[in-house]
């Protein structure tokens, strides 16, 4: 699966074909193909492949750092790989990515979640981390450097009209950073995560 996501980084999705892949391994398509049925099998693999980039972390005493030490590593994985948060959303069974499910929700357990709040859970925390991924892969891969600044200018001049994006510093870089927005971010959802009588988040 090396192969795929070497080209996956370079072409992205659309960029990735059997032909283009069979070329990359030196092998016929029709070689290709005893391998793997469809092209959608190998985007499978490669999303699995890059879910094996994620560390599982080791158990601490405090099931929120976990959660954080794994979505935080996740998070790093897709924005190294801009094209896998797309994918995400498909049901992936590959062992990487069930052995780190299994450990988010082992590890929400912990904190208290059961039946369908761990789900709840589960799903919050796997659509916050795969949206900001996406948001933020997006964003670096086809915007100007100074786009953002001038979506920023834009909003400031029509304060009259934008008065609590303008206060809010929405699109504004300077005073937040994507990282930080991300945890503080992160913090809430484990907030809201907590099980009833799970003791606060020590300070």
């Amino acid at each position: 699966m090396d192969a795929a996501v070497s080209l996956l980084d370079r072409h992205d999705v659309d960029g990735l074909t059997m032909r283009r892949l069979a070329e990359r391994l030196d092998v016929t398509p029709t070689a290709l193909y005893w391998h793997v049925r469809i092209r959608d099998d190998v985007l499978d693999l490669a999303v699995d492949r890059i879910f094996g980039e994620v560390p599982i972390p080791p158990v601490s005493d405090d099931w929120r750092d976990d959660v954080r030490a794994l979505v935080r590593a996740w998070r790093a994985a897709m924005l190294d790989h801009p094209w896998a948060p797309g994918l995400v959303g498909r049901p992936m069974l590959g062992p990487n990515v069930l052995a780190r499910t299994e450990f988010l929700q082992a590890t929400l357990v912990r904190g208290g979640c059961h039946g369908r709040q761990l789900a709840v859970a589960t799903r919050m925390l796997a659509n916050y981390v795969i949206g900001a991924s996406l948001t933020e892969a997006t964003w670096r891969r086809t915007t100007h450097p100074d786009a953002r600044a001038a979506a920023r200018a834009h909003v400031a001049a029509s304060a009259d009209a934008y008065p609590t994006l303008t206060a809010s510093g929405h699109l504004d870089d300077g005073r937040w950073s994507d990282d930080l927005l991300f945890e503080e971010g992160l913090t809430g959802l484990l907030r809201a995560a907590a099980g009833p009588g799970t003791p606060p988040e020590p300070r």
